[in-house]
């Protein structure tokens, strides 16, 4: 873990940010395509606690453990299939709205399509120098992602005509241990 990273607590969200659904939809379909084959990580946090969050500027992930410092391997029966919750960063800026992405309590945030169509349950991914795979486990909202970012945005990643595009994010395991860092390449291995 970078030496330099910072932790913070998250706020509840800001709702004078919230957006109204049209103004969303709006946004997210002015945003230019992600890349589907070779993206970019492009943020890192651990979550230290319920509410920390920690930005790192890199990272070891690891098959036993996920992001170094994360609270998800702290757990008494932690799930393989929730190790690393990922996030499009456009998606994550645009429901934001000016506010810190790691209100979302995602652990990577990449320039990359994470559609069904592009990543289905079980493609890999190289990030830096890991292997990651695709989990069946569904990511979606909650009360938490309610408070922080409006009942709009909620239903937006919950309906379910948009569930394929994985407008809230995929969930990854590692498959393979290896250095990541802000800035390095995603690349879909097919």
């Amino acid at each position: 873990m970078a030496d330099d990273a910072k932790t913070w607590t998250t706020p509840e969200g800001d709702a004078s940010r919230h957006l109204p659904l049209d103004e969303i939809l709006s946004r997210l379909e002015a945003l230019p395509l992600p890349p589907r084959e070779r993206g970019t990580v492009v943020a890192l946090f651990a979550r230290p606690g319920r509410s920390e969050r920690r930005e790192l500027e890199q990272a070891e992930l690891t098959a036993a453990g996920g992001m170094p410092g994360d609270r998800w391997s702290r757990k008494d029966a932690p799930k393989p299939d929730q190790m690393l919750a990922t996030m499009n960063i456009g998606v994550a800026r645009t429901i934001a709205n000016g506010q810190p992405i790691g209100l979302f309590g995602d652990n990577l945030y990449v320039d990359l399509d994470l559609s069904e169509a592009n990543l289905p349950i079980g493609t890999r991914v190289r990030a830096g120098g890991a292997v990651l795979e695709v989990t069946p486990e569904p990511h979606n909202g909650c009360l938490k992602f309610k408070g922080r970012f409006g009942g709009d945005a909620l239903r937006l990643v919950s309906r379910k005509e948009n569930r394929h595009e994985n407008l809230r994010g995929v969930y990854f395991k590692v498959v393979e241990d290896g250095p990541v860092k802000a800035g390095d390449p995603l690349e879909v291995l097919r």
